[in-house]
Order: C-alpha cells, then sequence, then structure tokens
C-alpha cells in the first residue's frame, strides 16, 4: 500500500464522508458532518482560498484513474443496495484543513490542521499532509502558519520536527447533558429579555454586530475582525451546523447585550460556538444567563453530550463552564511557523 495526498472532491460523498471520519477519530469533541463539510468547501470566502487536503492509502500500482474507477463501482454496488463498509473511505486516513485568515488585520497568515487517524498513524501520513499544505500556502503568499495539535508528546514532537514552535493551549470541555445536572434556570434579571437567534431571522445585523465585537476580544495569534457581513450571513448564520432555535440572546433595552451560538449535529451532539458579551455589559452574568437556558433547551431537545473549548488563559470562561459542570477532555497547542 502507498499513502498519496490529494485534494477532497466536494462533489464525492465518499470523500466527504471519508474526511469527516478521520476528523471524528482524531478529534471527537469537534462538530463535523459531511453535509458541514460540504457547506464549508461551497461557502469560504475566495480569499481564503480553503483547500481540504486527504491522505488516503492505495494499492501500489494504482493510479488516479483506477481509484476513481474503483469508488464507482463502489458507489453503484451501494445504490444497488450491498453493503460496501469502505465504499472508497476505507483508504482515507488523514486530513487537512488549508487556507488563508483573510480575516486577520495582518496579510500572509495561514492555517494548517492535520489529523490522521488514530489507527493510521506513523505511515508518512501526517508528514505528506503537513509538506502538501505547505507548499500550497507559500504558493498563496503566506508568511506564518497557524497549527493546533493535540497535546501528546507524539502530536508536540512531530509538530517542533517540522519547525514548528508552540504559543498557547486551549481545552476542549464535555459536558453529560443525559445525566449531568445543570444548574437551575435562573429568571433574567430587570430589563433583560431573553430570546433565540430565530427571533431576528428577518434581520440579523444586531447578532453580526454582537458577534464582531465579542470575537474582537477573543485571545488569538493572528486576530481576527468581522467586517463583511454578507460574508458572515454565509460562513455563520446559514451554516448546517447553527441551531438558531438553541442560540440564546440577552436583549437589553432592545439591543443584543449577550448570547451563546449553539451547534449542533442534529443526533445528540451539542457545541458551543461562541459565548460572549458586549463591553458596556459585562460583569452582569448575562454569559452563564444565555449558556444556562442554551444548555436546558439542548437537553429537553434530546442532546446528550455537549462540548466547548476555552484558551487555557481565560480563566472567566473557564469558571463558567466550571460552574455548568463541563470537564475537560482534551488539550490542544497552538504551534506556529513562520515561512521564509
Amino acid at each position: 500500500m502507498t499513502v498519496i495526498v490529494r485534494e477532497i472532491r466536494p462533489d464525492v460523498r465518499a470523500d466527504l464522508e471519508g474526511f469527516a471520519a478521520v476528523r471524528h477519530g482524531a478529534l471527537p469533541f469537534h462538530l463535523i458532518t459531511a453535509d458541514s463539510l460540504a457547506y464549508d468547501m461551497a461557502h469560504f470566502h475566495p480569499d481564503a482560498r480553503y483547500r481540504p487536503l486527504l491522505a488516503e492509502n492505495v494499492e501500489d500500482g494504482e493510479d488516479g484513474d483506477d481509484r476513481e474507477d474503483r469508488e464507482d463501482r463502489e458507489d453503484r454496488e451501494d445504490a444497488e443496495g450491498e453493503s460496501s463498509e469502505s465504499a472508497g473511505r476505507g483508504g482515507i486516513i488523514g486530513s487537512a484543513q488549508v487556507g488563508l485568515i483573510h480575516e486577520a488585520p495582518e496579510p500572509g497568515q495561514a492555517f494548517v490542521n492535520v489529523y490522521v487517524h488514530p489507527d493510521a498513524t506513523r505511515r508518512g501520513a501526517g508528514t505528506l499532509l503537513v509538506r502538501a499544505a505547505e507548499e500550497y500556502l507559500a504558493a498563496q503568499g503566506a508568511t506564518r502558519l497557524l497549527s493546533w495539535v493535540l497535546d501528546t508528546p507524539g502530536n508536540r514532537a512531530f509538530a517542533e520536527a517540522h519547525g514548528y514552535r508552540a504559543s498557547r493551549s486551549a481545552h476542549f470541555l464535555r459536558l453529560d447533558l443525559a445525566q449531568g445536572t445543570l444548574p437551575p434556570l435562573q429568571d433574567p434579571p430587570p430589563g433583560v429579555e431573553l430570546r433565540t437567534a430565530a427571533d431576528f431571522a428577518d434581520d440579523p445585523r444586531p447578532l453580526f454586530a454582537l458577534d464582531a465585537e465579542t470575537t474582537a476580544d477573543e485571545p488569538s495569534d493572528a486576530g481576527a475582525e468581522l467586517t463583511d457581513y454578507e460574508a458572515w450571513l454565509e460562513e455563520t448564520w446559514r451554516h448546517p451546523l447553527i441551531d438558531l432555535d438553541l442560540t440564546v440572546v440577552a436583549v437589553v433595552d432592545g439591543r443584543p447585550a449577550a448570547f451563546t451560538a449553539a451547534r449542533t449535529d442534529g443526533v445528540r451532539h451539542y457545541g458551543s460556538g461562541m459565548t460572549g458579551t458586549a463591553r458596556a455589559f459585562r460583569g452582569r452574568g448575562l454569559a452563564k444567563l444565555v449558556k444556562n437556558h442554551s444548555l436546558h433547551r439542548a437537553r429537553a431537545a434530546g442532546y446528550t453530550e455537549a462540548f466547548t473549548g476555552n484558551d487555557t488563559g481565560n480563566g472567566p470562561m473557564l469558571a463558567i463552564n466550571k460552574w455548568f459542570g463541563y470537564e475537560v477532555c482534551a488539550t490542544e497547542v497552538r504551534y506556529v511557523r513562520e515561512l521564509g
């Protein structure tokens, strides 16, 4: 068997499912589906030059045409009702998210996040993915690469061997919605009204303004400025994982003051996309208020696991999540490499 790296084909379901399967295996705390990946590829801002890559095991002597013919046959078998567990997917062992950070105020910054399925490590897939990603990004004008790496000795050694240096870290946190005990619901304080994002369906611009303000204050190596409303609509508001009914907003004097964005896989997993409070309303407990109501709604809707992530230096948000019952389940380290 030989490992090759190639671009994902957005119109081939086996590629999308293979990419998602690798991510589920390597990073089960992050929501992704074949449909959400297809949406991302179709709606990422063109300035991001987004290019997902796959690492695949192929038979020695098999070229790209042979592989596509094989996958076509397997797709036909599936359509005829025959079981084909691999279906062009079993050979996919690695994935990479690759693109430019177009929202960053400083140009030339890019991201490359590489994951190999735990059952397929030490076959060279990670190195091939990193090499292909770096070559592509350098050709797009990238000068600084940012990568999230799971905090294990092997993964950290791999990143450092490829010239990356650690800069900061973040925790993944998990909450058992099925068996855990959420804090009791609290009524909003006087002058505060709770709504859902669905209530802003006719005009979500006030939520865009709130998201932009809170995103600007998030810990980041690259910085982020949300200024493109139409791009936000495509990449965030209309994303297939966003759940507008579970996204809760605290409104003060008609103005959105705090929110928690909910993302779900539509089955059992709930993820916090972002929780933030406008600067003028911080210190009032609004972040706890909106997140608690969202989690209660999620449990009532049948979701059994909740995931979130916090920078290890973000003490206030870590304390809030501990209050809810979240526990750290993994840590990632942000690694940086300067090109040229």
